[in-house]
């Protein structure tokens, strides 16, 4: 941080009002086009220069953001952080004129980085809607947002124009204390969090398939976490966005046709049609939604293992089922949801890379209530369907690097995507 002069003494014969109105005037009088109505709309009043002429802490922080903005793909000295830092290393001394100056250059030099950030080099990541991607936004909402903030020192140090994650991240590999690999990594991983908006409000959800948990948000607050299962490294789960929109109570298990060979076919044929109403397995004729059950007596099963005929299974709801008791849907051509899971002992391991792309979660119920606001109904009819409240935005990233209690924590690249990615 960098050393600031004392202040100097202000003349006895303007008294604090005259000079507070003074620098107002010259804020107003100075204010480029694009920061104007932001600007009179406060009456004028600096966001980074005290009364007294000293950068605020705010100030000083985000010029020492601004000297590492290469961490964030950006080149540094677009935003001319050195010649901000002797502005306002100037400013106590300076003249009205230049305080104002002074103000003005750090505010525009903020919203060309905000802006600049959100447009930086990303990873890739499918979006339902673009309302659920990164914006751009305008020089007054950027502003905006940084001034309605209860702290700005607060809101500047943890880049609430950013996702949670982002800041202590980026401190981490700004410290200069992580090796050339960590490094290589966490620069890897600021590109997949820059494809995630700034704290959305109300509730949203995070999902890391690299560390395998599962986060509920309020806001910026952790509302809780969960450990989950996801896509092994052949039937991996996609970076994605969508809005959780409703849950299935008492679902059916749609088998996958890639898992009908070996959990259906082989061992009907070795065991008879018998075999499928033993384990509460169905057979239909489709997957239409109007799909008839069909006799599995009156399967070829021999021509449904050579390939010259095709059934749908499903698993029947209730006990041992394979989404457990629900699951949570958000639409998407992936066929990526959330739901309950039988197989605790996978929830166990370390690494928990297990599915076939979908998200187990070890607590199903605790999240539907979440969800919710209260618990999950109770229904004996199969595929129950219960909207949530309000949709709730879900974003499922791949954090081989992540911030975990004050340090980082590196997970294994199951995916191999950083090396994809040049890692």
């Amino acid at each position: 941080m960098m050393a600031v002069p004392p202040m100097a003494p202000l003349r006895a014969a303007q008294p604090a009002e005259a000079w507070d109105t003074s620098l107002h005037r010259e804020i107003g009088d100075r204010a480029p086009k694009d920061l104007r109505g932001f600007y009179a709309a406060r009456g004028n009043r600096p966001l980074w220069i005290t009364f007294a002429g000293r950068p605020s802490a705010a100030a000083l922080r985000f010029v020492a953001i601004l000297r590492d903005a290469g961490l964030d793909g950006l080149d540094a000295d677009k935003f001319k952080p050195e010649k901000l830092e002797k502005q306002l290393a100037k400013a106590p001394g300076a003249s009205v004129k230049d305080r104002a100056k002074a103000e003005l250059a750090l505010s525009s030099a903020y919203v060309r980085y905000v802006q600049a950030v959100r447009e930086a080099p990303r990873s890739d990541m499918t979006y339902e809607t673009q309302a659920l991607a990164p914006v751009v936004p305008t020089p007054a909402a950027a502003l905006s947002a940084l001034a309605a903030a209860p702290s700005l020192e607060n809101y500047v140090r943890d880049m609430g124009w950013m996702t949670p994650f982002y800041a202590p991240l980026r401190s981490a590999l700004a410290a200069r204390r992580l090796s050339p690999a960590q490094a290589d990594s966490a620069i890897l991983n600021l590109a997949r969090l820059r494809a995630l908006p700034p704290i959305p409000s109300g509730q949203w959800v995070l999902i890391d398939a690299a560390s395998a948990r599962l986060w509920m948000f309020e806001g910026p607050r952790v509302a809780g976490t969960m450990k989950v299962v996801v896509g092994t490294r052949q039937t991996q789960t996609p970076e994605m966005a969508g809005f959780l929109r409703y849950a299935i109570v008492n679902p059916y298990w749609n088998m996958p046709d890639s898992l009908l060979p070996s959990r259906i076919t082989e061992k009907v044929l070795a065991n008879g049609p018998g075999y499928l109403a033993t384990h509460r397995y169905q057979v239909l004729n489709g997957w239409e939604e109007d799909a008839e059950v069909v006799d599995p007596t009156q399967v070829d099963w021999e021509a449904v293992a050579a390939g010259q005929a095709t059934v749908r299974a499903r698993q029947l709801p209730g006990a041992g089922n394979f989404m457990g008791s629900v699951k949570f849907m958000f639409p998407n051509p992936q066929g990526i949801y959330l739901h309950d899971t039988p197989e605790r002992n996978l929830l166990a391991k370390p690494a928990r890379q297990y599915s076939n792309g979908c998200v187990r979660l070890e607590d199903a119920q605790r999240f539907g209530k979440w969800l919710m606001g209260k618990p999950l109904p109770r229904s004996r009819k199969p595929e129950t369907r219960v909207e949530l409240p309000v949709i709730v935005p879900i974003y499922i990233t791949y954090l081989t690097a992540q911030p975990e209690k004050g340090r980082v924590a590196f997970h294994a690249d199951v995916y191999g995507r950083d090396v994809l990615n040049g890692g």
